[in-house]
């Protein structure tokens, strides 16, 4: 891109704005570890049961082997095109543009997930207190976050990655605090006997159940990626992006498995089937109730917290990958332009919220909010573990290729494991019945395959006719890194 070119769309993004603190959290604040301690792994008892523990543990391993793969692709290509640009230089140009279509997708679901699940929490909670409040008025608490998050992106990445920082921290405190406390009440029924397979419910017995649970526990690590779409905000980014990376997936991941324990022996491990999301008796909010009174609400404050930080993440991420694909013409262009004060990607960010609002009123008010939680949560994990799939694949790719001599473990071992970890996960989320342990998705939820499959349909359509009438706006998707022509003083 020209110096006028540049100028015609955008600034571009401010150069050395945030370092590895602030790119940290947003990796951290794009997994929700307070939205998903509370929700998405308890989602997963259904499957793993009392053995739930040992499912984080299997999803906490294939994402760190996909973080791995990241990583050293990030140190390679420190871009805002981050994962599309890896698939393109790895792969092939085709294969990074439908990442960046699928990615993209991702960034504009997180926010409608995480508002939907702001809204009938707080509802529900002013219910239990206030009997008058009627539990089905959820969506107005839905809105104001998604303003709050407009606002935050607006403001540009320094508020935005300020934000998540201060927000990050409250939610793992209040987490961290309670699991402590949990622990402490089990006493002698603290067991490690939770990190095998002998609570499986059922219908899901050994590590079939595990395999199960693992699909949400892998919706709870999602994001550990997100902050790679910073690389050109950051500095240093072929240092701070694969740390980061790789940082926020072992410490959520521990937080996630120390989490899950406390709760487990402190509810029962032969009960723990029953757990449930929500504010429920059988939930973290409920649970932090009858235990420790008024702790409660600081339970809910963690969740109402986890929800806005990972919706503001999600816009960082979705606004950053189209930004990127806009300025080289993949994208329509106004997704470029960037606001001359705040250098934020403006009309991206606008597009993320208008998206956002439909997507969480039109699902939310046509079922239910928390039925509609569960239907963005599965296409969401559907398109994940593709992406996630792709990365390992795209980490070989592209250390054999131009006379790069790969290193076994790092390079072919490492991404290979990352594959084979997440497949059955992606067929369970799609709902294809391949092993014992997926079961056939019902409707509403049946409709998020062919919803997904449908987004990636359109994406190959217009990757065809971008293929006919301008190649090298596909070519350039693995060009898409650290250009000086836009660089500007922090």
């Amino acid at each position: 891109m020209t110096v006028r070119e540049s100028a015609s769309t955008a600034l571009g993004l401010r150069r050395n704005a945030i370092g590895l603190r602030e790119v940290l959290f947003q990796s951290i604040t794009d997994m929700a570890p307070g939205a998903a301690i509370a929700a998405s792994i308890p989602a997963g008892v259904a499957f793993a049961g009392g053995s739930l523990p040992l499912a984080v543990v299997f999803a906490l391993v294939a994402c760190l082997f996909c973080a791995v793969s990241i990583g050293l692709l990030a140190r390679e290509m420190p871009s805002a095109g981050s994962l599309a640009t890896y698939a393109a230089r790895g792969l092939h140009p085709a294969i990074g543009f439908l990442v960046a279509w699928g990615y993209v997708l991702v960034g504009f679901l997180i926010p409608p997930l995480v508002l939907l699940q702001l809204g009938f929490t707080t509802a529900a909670t002013l219910n239990a207190e206030f009997h008058g409040y009627p539990a089905s008025l959820w969506w107005p608490w839905a809105l104001a976050g998604a303003v709050i998050v407009l606002a935050a992106g607006f403001y540009g990445i320094r508020t935005s990655a300020r934000l998540g920082t201060v927000l990050g921290l409250f939610e793992i405190g209040v987490f961290l605090v309670l699991a402590v406390f949990f622990v402490v009440h089990a006493g002698s029924h603290n067991t490690l006997s939770v990190f095998t397979t002998k609570y499986t419910p059922p219908g899901f017995r050994g590590i079939a159940g595990v395999i199960g649970g693992s699909v949400y526990t892998i919706l709870a690590f999602g994001g550990f990626e997100g902050a790679a779409p910073l690389a050109e905000e950051a500095r240093n980014p072929r240092r701070t992006i694969p740390r980061a990376v790789l940082l926020a997936t072992l410490l959520i991941g521990a937080l996630y498995v120390f989490t899950t324990y406390a709760v487990d022996v402190a509810y029962g491990p032969s009960n723990f089937a029953h757990f449930t999301t929500g504010t429920g008796a059988a939930s973290w909010e409920g649970l932090a109730r009858s235990l420790y009174g008024l702790f409660w609400f600081f339970v809910f404050l963690a969740i109402v917290n986890s929800t806005i930080a990972n919706a503001n993440a999600g816009v960082n991420v979705s606004s950053r990958t189209a930004y990127a694909m806009g300025r080289i013409g993949a994208f329509p262009r106004f997704l470029a332009q960037v606001h001359p004060k705040h250098h934020s990607p403006a009309l991206a960010i606008l597009t993320g919220f208008v998206i956002t609002v439909a997507v969480t009123l039109g699902l939310g008010l046509s079922y239910d909010p928390v039925t509609a939680f569960v239907m963005v949560a599965t296409a969401l994990v559907i398109v994940l573990a593709a992406i996630y799939i792709v990365m390992n694949a795209a980490c070989i790719g592209y250390f054999s290729r131009g006379g790069r001599r790969p290193n076994p473990l790092l390079h072919v071992i490492i991404p290979v494991l990352g594959i084979a970890t997440f497949v059955p996960a992606w067929l369970t989320a799609a709902g294809i019945k391949v092993f014992s342990f997926v079961a056939r998705l019902s409707p509403p939820y049946s409709y998020m395959g062919p919803g997904v499959a449908g987004w990636m349909v359109v994406g190959l359509i217009y990757l065809a006719y971008l293929y006919r009438r301008d190649p090298r706006r596909v070519v350039e998707v693995g060009l898409v890194h650290l250009d000086p022509l836009e660089e500007l003083p922090a």
